[in-house]
């Protein structure tokens, strides 16, 4: 089933349990998505998918067309994307990404979630050779497709890898974080449905801890994921 399902199966805190996060998180990258482009999802292709996720996830049409029209104001204030990325209790690789309007106060707080709770924030870059960035696409399942053969059309598009999830029963299609725009457009051209889209950052290297050790880490991912400006966390935990 591939290396990076098996990461993400075995990945071991809760990413997006609350819904409330959840949306907030989608809201944000619309506003981004419109910034960066128009209102208009005809013609803004990550606006398009966005649109998709926040379906997905039962964002009410309400609280959609109220960040395209927050985004759209000249009186909404540009958001900024930044990474930061250090190390956690026992050495854990840690990355967060997040998205906001006032940069100084987010690196100050998730500085202090590092100091008080085992950690140490690091400098941008530091943590490239442990996480490859890629992009995800989910797709409904058909069963009109050979999966194998659809991996091969997809690698001139930067498409790596591909297989069925079996407890969702749809398409995971893993590529080059450069690809997602290629491989948005051969997905929408040649009529598979996307559920869903997004960014991932997968360990090329996982360092295995006791419960206890585990459980230091899982508090300090915890209280860095409650940051309202925080998008996503990853790290390298088996």
């Amino acid at each position: 089933m591939g290396r990076a399902y098996e990461y993400r199966k075995a990945r071991m805190f809760k990413r997006w349990d609350k819904m409330a996060k959840t949306f907030t998180r989608i809201g944000k990258d619309i506003v981004l998505a419109v910034k960066s482009g128009t209102a208009d999802p005809d013609t803004n292709a990550r606006l398009r998918v966005l649109l998709q996720n926040a379906r997905a996830a039962n964002m009410p049409k309400e609280t959609i067309e109220r960040a395209i029209k927050r985004a759209s104001s000249k009186d909404q204030e540009d958001y900024k994307e930044m990474v930061y990325e250090g190390y956690g209790p026992h050495g854990v690789a840690i990355l967060v990404e997040s998205t906001t309007d006032n940069p100084v106060r987010t690196v100050a707080n998730v500085r202090s979630y590092f100091n008080k709770l085992g950690g140490s924030l690091g400098t941008m870059g530091m943590l490239d050779f442990i996480f490859d960035r890629k992009c995800i696409f989910k797709v409904k399942n058909t069963g009109n497709k050979d999966l194998e053969e659809l991996e091969f059309e997809l690698i001139d598009v930067g498409g790596e890898e591909v297989f069925l999830d079996e407890e969702t029963n749809l398409i995971n299609i893993y590529g080059e974080f450069t690809a997602f725009g290629a491989l948005q457009h051969f997905l929408e051209d040649n009529g598979y449905e996307i559920v869903e889209a997004d960014f991932e950052r997968i360990p090329s290297d996982t360092k295995t801890l006791s419960e206890e050790e585990a459980a230091e880490v899982e508090k300090l991912i915890e209280k860095i994921e409650e940051d309202d400006d925080v998008q996503r966390v990853y790290h390298n935990m088996a």
